[in-house]
């Protein structure tokens, strides 16, 4: 079988060494441009390139494919059997989708119809999820609308973040990719189409997803956010008008009083414990903050330094 592998970020490579170890065919490789990275933003191949390379793939890196008529001419040439896409980033047109007899197969880092979008698996973590997963797909235009082909399953614990489950959903996915692909040419599989009532969406992050909201949240909300916007945008909120990030939390059982005697976004200190009262009279103790300008500390070092910290305001 002939396929054309479309990834960029590290989540897509157990994929792409899995279909290499399974034998296929595979002419081309198809990422996104080299990018500046780190403080010295030098330019890096991503991940999905540099694995190609290695294997001595050819490798292709359209700025864009919707209407570009000389990447369109090189795919119809080859006339792939499958085209796989895992976490390219790039809205696939239809004439790509109705390129390859057996279609565009996708790896999706939810159990679909829930969490469609770019961060499946953070929000999935945000929400309080205990259970997440896999699933592939065939594309179609909607966004990860398509029908569905097989789905794994996968526990979140308590304490899982967003960055713990990023290495095993790709390598778990990659092997259900390779089945997926082993059962449509063998005409041994009936994608499902999936029920839109159900679906959920997983938007894009940005920055002010990671500003804590005590008095909207409880304290557990809070946990379950900083878990899944692990490692990016975090946790933080606002003391007297500066940034304060929070590095590490967990929820508290009480600050030697009821939470309903503060009002959310105080702080309490009970024996050198750094808590704040959050929605619905819960606590959330944080244990290591990190105040603009200055580095990560221990809260019990912060409070150090901050005599006054009981009764002090957050947000």
């Amino acid at each position: 079988m002939k396929i054309v592998f479309c990834g960029t970020p590290r989540f897509a490579v157990p994929t792409l060494e899995a279909l290499i170890s399974a034998g296929y065919e595979i002419p081309l490789v198809v990422s996104q441009p080299d990018r500046p990275v780190g403080r010295k933003q030098e330019l890096t191949a991503p991940p999905v390139k540099q694995t190609a390379l290695a294997a001595g793939l050819a490798v292709t890196q359209p700025e864009k494919i919707r209407n570009n008529a000389e990447f369109r001419t090189e795919l119809e040439a080859i006339q792939p059997d499958a085209i796989v896409i895992v976490a390219y980033g790039r809205i696939i047109p239809p004439w790509m989708l109705a390129l390859p007899r057996l279609g565009c197969i996708n790896l999706h880092a939810s159990l679909l119809p829930k969490y469609r979008g770019a961060a499946p698996i953070q929000w999935a973590v945000a929400m309080g999820e205990t259970v997440t997963g896999n699933t592939t797909m065939l594309i179609d235009e909607g966004l990860d609308t398509g029908p569905m082909l097989l789905q794994q399953e996968c526990p979140i614990g308590p304490e899982t973040t967003a960055a713990d489950l990023f290495e095993k959903l790709s390598v778990d996915g990659a092997l259900l990719v390779v089945e997926s692909l082993a059962l449509l040419e063998a005409e041994s599989i009936t994608p499902r189409p999936q029920d839109n009532l159900q679906a959920i969406l997983a938007p894009l992050l940005t920055r002010e997803d990671g500003r804590m909201d005590f008095v909207a949240r409880t304290a557990q909300e809070l946990k379950n956010r900083w878990r899944g916007f692990q490692p990016w945008p975090g946790a933080f909120t606002a003391l007297d008008g500066k940034k304060l990030i929070v590095h590490r939390l967990s929820v508290a059982e009480s600050a030697g009083g009821s939470a309903t005697d503060f009002a959310p976004g105080t702080v309490a200190v009970d024996d050198q414990r750094m808590l704040v009262a959050c929605a619905q009279s819960t606590w959330l103790e944080l244990l290591e903050v990190q105040p603009e300008g200055k580095k990560p500390m221990a809260a019990a070092e912060f409070l150090r330094g901050h005599s006054n910290a009981s009764g002090m305001r957050l947000g």
